[in-house]
């Protein structure tokens, strides 16, 4: 993994069926990328070898997923539905427990599959010995402080979180990006001459070629600026703040704190809707906290170094193998649910490169 010449291995779109798409009328992509995540996230936290692409089952938990998406903030917003009574007697309430049973069958068939696993090839060190543990390994061993195992319930709990916020987010993020891209072709030419300088035609990419694509990665950052893909966090105070005008909270408040206000905040990002990938430039000041998609701070996002090169990894193969135009009929309209969305999806046409 640490060598030079280690290959980066992260699942792709189907570039077979993407192909034969090319030079045709645009079509959603979201489903594909969010299968692609999934597939990532399931080999590299949960060492899981087949794909998932493919896999009917897993399709059915992209779908309960996004539905959930959509189904948490509306609860929110509806005062008679935080009584969880009465919320499981409404429509929306049976679709929530129905999206939440296929989730779930999704998460325990992962953690049967690797108990069973664990009891074919012994103990911690004998595992050890065979390949590196991953997230669900260290899971399953893990102790907590009065030396139990964690339930089964806590296990779950751990296993739905990372997997939903290695997919979900990510996903979001790749499309957002993809279309930012399409709009801007001059930016996009760029990171594709860039990415050319380093892969080539072909299309192994290393470690090493992540931390060189400089202005690729400052498209990322502005697309991610532009539109976060966890547009609200929640926090709860462990202090007292006041703020510059004198109003203050109280220790112990929970509040919300808007992500996409900040990042299209004029006082902070002047012109803040135009896509300018310079803001990320070298050299470039600014507020520590103004830049804030994988949140900050003690609480920031685990997995904010494996998303960034899995975007890296999607853009640039992406890139060398097509052209990304936008569908000036079909705009993405974003919609602020847990993960920031499109309510009408993302269209691209592709153009095939020779």
């Amino acid at each position: 993994m640490h060598s030079e010449r280690t290959e980066i291995s992260v699942p792709l779109p189907p570039q077979n069926k993407w192909e034969k798409l090319t030079n045709q009328d645009s079509f959603e992509i979201s489903q594909d990328i969010s299968l692609m995540t999934l597939d990532s996230i399931m080999k590299c936290a949960f060492t899981y070898q087949d794909s998932v692409q493919l896999d009917r089952n897993s399709q059915s938990y992209i779908k309960a997923i996004s539905d959930l998406s959509y189904l948490i903030p509306s609860r929110v917003r509806n005062a008679f539905h935080q009584n969880d009574i009465i919320y499981r007697l409404t429509s929306a309430g049976r679709w929530t427990n129905h999206a939440c049973q296929i989730a779930h069958k999704h998460t325990d068939q992962v953690i049967r599959q690797r108990k069973a696993q664990l009891k074919d090839e012994g103990e911690l060190e004998k595992i050890k010995k065979k390949r590196h543990l991953d997230f669900l390994d260290i899971l399953l061993f893990a102790k907590m402080e009065n030396g139990s195992s964690l339930s089964d319930e806590d296990l779950r709990a751990e296993v739905d979180t990372f997997m939903f916020e290695g997919h979900d987010t990510t996903a979001s993020g790749i499309c957002w990006i993809f279309y930012a891209l399409a709009t801007h072709p001059e930016h996009q030419k760029k990171c594709r001459e860039e990415v050319q300088s380093l892969l080539g035609d072909g299309a192994s990419i290393t470690w090493d070629h992540l931390d060189q694509m400089p202005y690729t990665t400052m498209c990322i950052k502005e697309a991610l600026r532009i539109y976060p893909p966890v547009p609200v966090m929640g926090r709860k105070l462990s202090k007292p703040i006041t703020f510059p005008d004198g109003r203050s909270l109280p220790k112990g408040i929970l509040v919300s704190l808007s992500i996409y206000g900040l990042h299209h905040n004029p006082k902070v990002w002047p012109n803040p809707e135009e896509f300018d990938p310079f803001r990320f430039a070298p050299g470039s000041t600014r507020h520590s906290h103004s830049f804030l998609p994988f949140s900050g701070g003690s609480r920031n996002c685990i997995g904010k170094q494996f998303a960034m090169n899995e975007m890296k990894v999607a853009v640039a193969l992406t890139l060398l193998r097509f052209e990304l135009l936008p569908d000036s009929t079909k705009v993405p309209f974003p919609v602020q649910r847990i993960v920031l969305k499109s309510k009408n999806g993302f269209h691209l046409h592709l153009r095939k490169l020779h």
